[in-house]
């Protein structure tokens, strides 16, 4: 979330502008504005291949799922965001008859960055535990092959698990699905992996 914040606004006025805003994404919290950063190129292979694979599993379910280009709202004075995919699996509710502003996803993902990980660990996810229909949250490392998947409990706990290597699969089980690491980091490069060869010429 930036810094610089536009002055006071209504949630209808945010709303108002950010559906007018053509390619600018902005947060809104507590009357105020806040545009959103673009990612890297890991960053958007990673959501593209979470989505994919994801999608893949949940073809023949109730579900779906949908991209960082779906807003949520957790509620009506607070945060409204975008975050990187959210998952719902009963009838999609939203905030009005435009349809762009999600109200009950089951599952809702980030992928990590270096200046979002704090704040998509920390005030997002507070955020985000209040939203009724919320079942997991899962945070995607793209600084490793590692997906942190935080599941609500029967009294209200959220308990972890990670799932660390390309070998692992992740399981959902709020969509009764699993995934494998290996797919969501497909043609993803870390630090310190080797370099393929090139291939013959001729």
């Amino acid at each position: 979330m930036s810094a610089h914040a536009q002055p006071t606004l209504t949630p209808e006025q945010y709303l108002e502008l950010e559906r007018a805003a053509e390619s600018i994404k902005s947060e809104y919290y507590n009357g105020h504005m806040y545009a959103m950063s673009g990612g890297t190129h890991p960053h958007a292979i990673i959501i593209a291949n979470l989505i994919r694979e994801v999608g893949g599993a949940l073809k023949t379910s109730p579900c779906t799922v949908a991209s960082s280009d779906l807003r949520i709202r957790v509620s009506p004075e607070g945060l409204y965001t975008y975050p990187d995919m959210s998952v719902t699996c009963e009838k999609a509710t939203f905030a009005d008859d435009q349809r762009d502003t999600l109200l009950n996803p089951v599952l809702l993902a980030e992928v990590l960055s270096k200046s979002t990980e704090s704040y998509d660990r920390g005030f997002k996810f507070a955020q985000y535990r209040k939203i009724e229909s919320l079942q997991e949250y899962a945070l995607v490392s793209q600084a490793n092959p590692l997906v942190e998947v935080y599941r609500r409990q029967p009294e209200g706990r959220w308990l972890l698990t990670g799932y660390e290597g390309r070998d692992a699969i992740c399981r959902f089980d709020s969509l009764d699905c699993s995934v494998a690491l290996a797919d969501i980091y497909d043609k993803v490069t870390f630090e310190g992996d080797p370099i393929p060869p090139r291939p013959a010429v001729g």
